[in-house]
Parts: structure tokens; sequence; C-alpha cells
């Protein structure tokens, strides 16, 4: 198969769809790589690595896609890339189609393959391509906390470990999924007083054993997460509906009462954020105040340590890339349930519920289509 891999463009977004040991894998099973000039620059990666793997470098993104079968991808393609895609082209990526209505009618109108990372699943009903992703988003979510509360940057100018003497600052973590759990990890380390409300009693008690006693675990209500909201110096949204447009938990009215100089992370801001207030900022910009409460919902935060995400995405995403690239994308998804539930979009039909009912369009079931 003929695969491409073009130069991510999004702000500040250094990952790449396939890192040079993967294409060397791909180039030995006898398979074309196309990678777009400079596509690994930004984390270390030349040109000459990806030739050195049996990859040819082509120009631009446009001569990449043209001259692919499937795109491998980060980031979900912005309007400019979908307008590339044919009819039958794979794309193979992170897509997040549920708050994104223009990405979805674009995709559409492309009549390619689409498969998103974020909806494959496993034996077990985790997300398997989403979880290395999440782990990262988890961890970088206590290092921007730390970073919003800062007085400089119009936080309340607390440390959140404290020192001997002074309190920590209390951290509360919606939803005890990957993202809570690795966010979890990092504030205790760093000796913050921690807080974890989930739904899901199996959850808690897991984290509760994995933590010994050293987190908080809620059970989460709509008193009991505004009780703890309105008390946290540092509120993580990490909460989690697969294919689905994120809950919007925390109101505008929470955010309105809560601390002066406080600060929240939306980890969820990639399918629309969990806090009424959120809207998606760049890792140019990354921050913005409202009610006197820092906000932090940079989408596409892995992007920051380019090269840690980069390289754990591809440990998770090239087994599929190779299913795909050596039976072809029908044989593929026909063989696989959990790799069939990543398709989202496909020769022009929404094949995930969840996007076809908060976009109001039809859904078809995508065995129809294979």
């Amino acid at each position: 198969m003929k695969i491409g891999i073009p130069k991510e463009i999004k702000n500040h977004e250094y990952r790449v769809g396939l890192i040079p040991s993967s294409v060397s894998e791909l180039t030995g099973q006898g398979h074309q790589l196309f990678v777009q000039k400079n596509a690994g620059e930004g984390i270390g990666f030349s040109d000459q690595d990806y030739q050195d793997a049996g990859a040819t470098i082509l120009t631009s993104a446009e001569e990449v896609f043209a001259q692919s079968e499937m795109i491998i991808k980060v980031k979900e393609p912005q309007l400019n890339e979908c307008s590339l895609l044919r009819p039958d082209q794979i794309l193979f990526t992170y897509l997040h189609l549920a708050p994104d209505l223009a990405q979805t009618q674009a995709l559409i109108k492309s009549q390619a393959v689409c498969i998103a990372y974020e909806t494959v699943t496993d034996n077990s009903g985790r997300l398997p391509l989403l979880t290395p992703m999440s782990e990262v988003a988890g961890r970088m979510s206590i290092q921007a906390g730390a970073f919003a509360l800062q007085k400089s940057n119009g936080g309340c100018g607390l440390l959140l470990g404290g020192v001997p003497g002074v309190e920590p600052a209390k951290v509360v973590i919606l939803g005890g999924g990957i993202v809570g759990c690795n966010a979890a990890e990092m504030a205790v380390g760093l000796g913050a007083n921690v807080t974890i409300l989930d739904r899901n009693g199996d959850t808690l008690r897991q984290l509760d054993k994995q933590f010994s006693g050293r987190v908080n675990t809620v059970y989460s209500t709509h008193e009991s997460l505004k009780r703890h909201v309105l008390e946290a110096d540092l509120v993580i949204g990490a909460v989690l509906i697969p294919g689905a447009a994120a809950p919007k938990l925390v109101t505008k009215e929470m955010i309105k009462a809560m601390k002066k100089g406080s600060a929240v992370v939306d980890v969820a801001i990639d399918q629309g954020g969990c806090f009424a207030t959120s809207h998606a900022t760049t890792h140019d910009d990354p921050i913005y105040i409202v009610d006197d409460v820092v906000h932090y919902c940079v989408a596409n935060m892995p992007g920051g340590v380019a090269r840690t995400a980069a390289q754990a995405l591809n440990n998770a995403t090239l087994p599929y890339v190779l299913k795909l690239a050596n039976l072809g994308y029908k044989a593929a998804l026909k063989a696989d349930k959990h790799l069939l539930n990543g398709l989202n979009v496909c020769h022009g039909k929404v094949t995930i519920k969840e996007v076809a009912e908060v976009h109001n369009l039809p859904f078809t079931d995508p065995l129809d289509l294979l």
C-alpha cells in the first residue's frame, strides 16, 4: 500500500503520524511510504532518518495526499487538508468529530474512509489508541495547572505542594479514568491535596487501593461536585464519553463562585470541554481568565511534549496501521470489530451513532458500507 505522512499544521503541533522506526516496519513489509519534507524535524527526526527507513520525501502535503492510498496523521485534518482527501482514500488519525460539525461535513463531502484513533476499542472496552495520549495529557494537566496558578499568569500564587508549614493546594479531578489517574499520580507526587470524583464505584475502589489512601475518592453527584469545585484551587476536567461531546459538568455559576485566582484545566476540550466557560486555546496563547478563574484549554496538550507523545502514540497505532496496510481497509475492518468501532465516516456516511446524534445527521451501520 502507498502510505502518506503529511506534516502537522495545527498550532505548535510537532508530533508526526509515523516515526522512522514505524516507517521501517512498513517498508520492510513491502509498503511504500511518502513523508512530507520536515514532517518530523520538530521532534528530532530528519528527512534523512526517514529516507534511511525507506521512505520517499515529498515537498508538499498536496503531493503526499495525491500519491497515497492511506494518510496517517495525529491531529484532526484542518479544512484545507480535508479538501485534499478523495473517495476511498483511508484517513487514520484523531478526529474528535462530536464538537466539530464543519470537519464532519468536510469528511462526508470527501467520500473518504475516516477511522478515528479515539473510538477504536479493545476486548476490555478500553480505548487503546487514546490511552497513551490520555496518559500524557493527564500528567501534563498538573504542570499546566501549576503554571496557571502562578501569580504572573493571573493565578492566586499557590505552589501545588506547599512547603513545610504551609498547606498544599487542593486539586480536584473530575473523572477517574486514564487522564484522571495520571493527573492524580503527578499531583500526589508534588504533595498536593487530591480529590477524585467519579460515578463508577469500582473505579473509586480501584483508585483508593492504587493510591493507598493518599487521594480522597468521592462519588460524583451534583451536590458533591459543586462543593468540591468551589473548595478547589485547581480543577482538572478529565471526563470522557467515547465518541460523544463531553458533558458540561461545571456551570458558569460554579465558575463564578470559585475562589479568586483558582484555575481549571480542561483536558476534555478536544471533545468540546466539560466546563461551561471553556473554549479551545493554543500553545501560543494557552490561558484566559473568566470571573477571576484562570482557564487552560489547549486542544492538543500532548503536542507540548511532542517527542514523547509521538513515540507513545506510534507504539499503540503501528499494529493497526500494519493491519490496514496488509489487508486493506475492508478486510481489516471486517476482521476486527474493535478497529471497526474506529470508523466514523465512510463513503459520505456517518458511521458512529454519537456523532450522528449530536449533529442531527443520519447514521449508517458501518457493515452496510463494507
